[in-house]
């Protein structure tokens, strides 16, 4: 039909600049938080673009379930308000007509939901995990961001360095404090650079400077001075350890029999499912007064979305804390949804409910 293609279309335009407009403000708070991390010397700069698409990735299957959900209410709701869906149903269609348009439209969307939720999102998380892990493990010269302290992973060192050349072989007014075999002692060097040894080792040699060492508790103190300081600075080794689930695939996670996973599972399962249920949500909460706004559906419809995905959150820890059983809370939320959908089909279909039937 012409009015279906018509809407179809309009569902596509309005995905679209809903998704861009989640997208870019998911990309800001995000980018906001990765540049804090690096100006505070937490991440490299060079990795806040990789890691805000890996953040981006991770993000995505949540993104298009809300896409698809506004995305129908708002131009069925527009449709009711204009009274273009009077037209509808006055030719004869009912609103459950509306399903199968809607469920055409979703059903690709459906399918890279799941797709993201069961690879893509895992393989994110698993590259970001790898990617700061390679960032933590790298030397603390190439760690130093210019103008902050950097504290070792050991906890044993921190580096302050004022200026850094692009390659981060040659600094500038290095400052160094460290506390070795209960002495406290601080290096001050106006240049230095970094070195490599045969057999791989790399250094930190500080030039022309002076050591301060003193004892706790003691009111006596050692200053030394120096033409060449050598510090050590071999790269961190990455110990490894068990996958996270969010960085497993999911027919990983199948395989898992502890609760700390199913419940990561009962997340991927149910993006899918609620973006479905979500959808067919959306024909009848778009109803419409022409004669009121739309605000009251729309609140409604972000008051529902609220509760049913924090159901799907409440659920998730309960059944890692193995207070509720995987089979129970991996569609016990999606049956009460599935209830609410089929409860205002009927309220919008029936003329006169059976709760109304008593009433003169």
């Amino acid at each position: 039909m012409i009015f279906e293609r018509a809407m179809r279309r309009e569902f596509v335009q309005a995905a679209a600049g809903i998704c861009v407009a989640l997208v870019a403000v998911l990309a800001s708070t995000q980018l906001i938080r990765l540049l804090n991390d690096a100006a505070g010397g937490r991440i490299a700069p060079e990795a806040v673009l990789a890691l805000l698409g890996f953040s981006a990735l991770n993000y995505m299957p949540v993104i298009l379930v809300l896409t698809l959900f506004i995305a129908v209410l708002m131009s069925l709701s527009r449709a009711w308000s204009d009274s273009e869906m009077v037209v509808w149903l006055s030719s004869g269609q009912p609103l459950t007509a509306w399903i199968m348009p809607v469920l055409r439209f979703s059903f690709p969307v459906i399918l890279a939901i799941a797709l993201l939720s069961a690879v893509l999102t895992p393989w994110a998380n698993l590259k970001s995990s790898e990617y700061k892990e390679k960032l933590n493990a790298r030397n603390d010269t190439s760690q130093v961001s210019p103008g902050a302290f950097r504290e070792g992973r050991d906890g044993g060192r921190v580096v302050f360095v004022e200026a850094v050349a692009n390659d981060f072989t040659q600094l500038r007014n290095v400052f160094a404090a460290s506390t070795q075999n209960g002495k406290f002692g601080v290096i001050m060097s106006s240049s230095g650079h970094q070195e490599f040894a045969p057999n791989g080792d790399r250094f930190m040699v500080l030039e022309k400077g002076r050591r301060y060492e003193v004892e706790p508790g003691s009111p006596e103190f050692k200053i030394m001075e120096y033409e060449r300081y050598i510090i050590r600075t071999e790269d961190s080794t990455i110990e490894s350890s068990d996958p996270l689930p969010k960085t497993m695939p999911i027919w990983e996670l199948v395989r898992q029999k502890t609760d700390f996973y199913r419940a990561e599972l009962l997340w991927r399962v149910s993006q899918p499912f609620s973006a479905l249920l979500l959808v067919l949500l959306a024909i009848p909460l778009s109803f419409v007064n022409p004669r009121s706004g739309r605000s009251a559906n729309i609140l409604m419809a972000i008051l529902i979305y609220t509760i049913y995905n924090n159901l799907i959150s409440v659920s998730q820890s309960w059944v890692m804390f193995s207070k509720l059983s995987f089979w129970i809370g991996v569609w016990a939320v999606h049956l009460l949804m599935a209830l609410l959908v089929a409860l205002l089909f009927y309220r919008r279909v029936t003329p006169k409910p059976f709760w109304r039937r008593g009433r003169t």
